[in-house]
């Protein structure tokens, strides 16, 4: 029995320290960028964003939006007391839209990791966050013309933890946040990814999310709901599934059910929504995730 358990665990630590050197420096510049961005920048793209009401480029203001929402390092708690100040200045709900939408799918922190996949993947990703952003404008702005979509008033506002004179200090505890924040849920992608490369027969994975006709995509954004609980996390997950035979569109269909829908989200959504909104954010989320994934998969011949 000692030689076996002895066995399994040369096996684990294998895969577990092939996985970690592959990803840990993508981990560790991500969160590095990303409280840059926070303590350094995040006040001046939520300014540019605001200053944006004054140009007068109509609908046409959900594509910058959308790529602030992008920059812009903040999680879904940060982003919407951010967004609920934007309404009360007055912006459009459509810009808002884009601005949240594609916050709540990518930041430059979770670009870098991303990272880690490919410079396809990467692409993916972003151009995927960019056009769903723009999308949730677009819809905003053409079904919900005559009802407010969002209802900011419901949701408490974050005090910024961000505040602390000097500015190395200030970095080095949101640096510190962010590592306390992230740490755990990277380690346990790794263990996980470990354990799928020793435990789980390939063939029968390539079925599952390599699967043609869309299959394997409807199964992919199944699974980022329950599987999705942190964007640094899934990265060494992800990374294992595609080199098993997930295909491309299929990860993406993980990535944008998974980090829009994630439990620790939902809640807050909820909130600034009210159920009818709610449940048309659901809908609006499956049905772009599904498509794109679907479309990706059909382009790159996997069909």
């Amino acid at each position: 029995m000692f030689e076996i358990l002895n066995r399994e665990w040369i096996y684990f630590w294998y895969y577990f320290s092939i996985q970690f050197e592959q990803i840990v420096w993508y981990w560790l510049i991500g969160i590095a960028l990303g409280s840059l961005i926070s303590v350094f920048g995040k006040e001046k793209i939520h300014s540019l964003f605001v200053k944006m009401r004054g140009a007068k480029m109509g609908i046409f203001g959900i594509v910058p939006a959308s790529l602030l929402g992008i920059a812009s390092p903040l999680c879904m708690y940060g982003t919407i007391p951010v967004a609920a100040s934007f309404s009360e200045k007055g912006m459009s709900e459509d810009w808002i839209a884009a601005f949240v939408m594609s916050s709540i799918l990518l930041n430059p922190q979770l670009l870098f990791y991303s990272a880690a996949l490919g410079v396809p993947a990467l692409v993916v990703r972003f151009t995927l966050c960019f056009l769903c952003g723009i999308t949730a404008g677009i819809v905003i702005k053409l079904l919900f013309k005559n009802d407010k979509f969002f209802k900011f008033n419901k949701f408490d506002s974050i005090t910024n933890r961000d505040t602390y004179p000097n500015p190395l200090i200030r970095f080095l505890k949101n640096l510190g946040r962010n590592i306390k924040a992230t740490g755990l849920h990277f380690l346990i992608g790794i263990i996980l990814s470990a354990l799928f490369q020793r435990y789980v027969p390939q063939d029968g994975f390539a079925r599952l999310f390599g699967s043609s006709r869309g299959f394997g995509v409807l199964m992919g954004a199944a699974v980022g709901v329950p599987l999705y609980a942190c964007g640094g996390g899934t990265i060494p997950l992800l990374q294992t599934w595609m080199l098993n035979g997930m295909t491309m569109g299929s990860a993406a269909a993980f990535m944008i059910t998974g980090q829009a829908m994630k439990i620790t989200n939902l809640g807050a959504v909820k909130i600034v929504l009210g159920m009818k909104h709610f449940v048309f954010f659901i809908l609006f989320i499956v049905l772009f995730a599904v498509a794109s994934g679907i479309l990706i998969d059909f382009l790159s011949g996997s069909y």
